[in-house]
């Protein structure tokens, strides 16, 4: 059996791998008469207790030149449809707010909260760090800057607090069919994989996700065979989480 400890760890690494792709593919899509930052942080994702007054962050510099970064702390809610709804916040605060790291450099800085821990569900943040290339001097040989930016999700998850995952399918197409899923809970869900199997357990069709559901939100998952129509009767849809665990679902497929 994969422990969570291994498991976590195997989604903050693939995470890590998606948010330093994506700097370093903006960087090089750049002109050569542009510039830009690269860089990384770590952890990827911050899961804090109520008890804990604050945590480490570390900045790595990948680039040949002096980084200037600053961080804004944002609530994170999602509206019913699961589009982001963020608005600044003083409950968490990044020490210091304004970072400048040597090429090639680390700093290590601490996040840490302000107000009340929370006592019912789980508090959910999104932390931006972005680039400053304003703070550097013109360079001559420079006609754009190209700022990059990492979000970051930061949960501060009570003793109690789970995800209540709901789902079911709708026939969508022959060959497809649409997973409509719906956090009750008062903690995040993740889904990873969604896999459609029939009665007797043969696999027909899965879909792969990264997006998050937070409490109250809801999602529709296209999931479409790869070769062949979906049969319709009796089925069930397996959901695969970020932290290894996955929940089966007894579902209809219409004709």
């Amino acid at each position: 059996m994969v422990s969570r400890a291994a498991t976590q760890k195997k989604g903050t690494i693939l995470d890590k791998k998606l948010l330093r792709a994506a700097a370093i593919a903006a960087a090089s899509s750049l002109a050569l008469s542009s510039w830009a930052g690269v860089f990384s942080v770590t952890p990827v994702r911050i899961f804090m207790l109520p008890q804990d007054r604050a945590v480490a962050v570390t900045v790595t510099n990948e680039g040949d030149q002096e980084l200037v970064m600053q961080a804004d702390i944002y609530t994170w809610k999602q509206k019913a449809d699961g589009s982001d709804d963020l608005q600044l916040s003083e409950d968490l605060i990044l020490a210091p707010p304004i970072l400048k790291i040597p090429a090639h450099g680390r700093q290590v800085v601490r996040l840490a909260r302000l107000g009340a821990p929370p006592t019912g569900g789980q508090a959910t943040y999104r932390m931006i760090m972005r680039e400053v290339p304003e703070a550097h001097a013109a360079d001559k040989k420079v006609q754009l800057q190209i700022a990059l930016a990492f979000s970051l999700p930061v949960f501060i998850t009570p003793r109690n607090a789970k995800r209540e995952l709901e789902c079911s399918v709708a026939r969508a197409a022959p060959d497809a069919v649409t997973a409509r899923c719906e956090n009750r809970g008062n903690a995040y869900a993740q889904p990873r994989e969604l896999a459609l199997s029939s009665a007797d357990g043969t696999k027909l069709a899965g879909a792969e996700s990264a997006a998050y559901l937070l409490p109250g939100t809801r999602r529709a998952y296209e999931i479409k065979r790869a070769s062949g129509a979906i049969p319709a009767g009796p089925a069930k849809l397996s959901v695969s989480f970020d932290d290894g665990t996955s929940r089966a679902f007894d579902v209809n497929v219409g004709d």
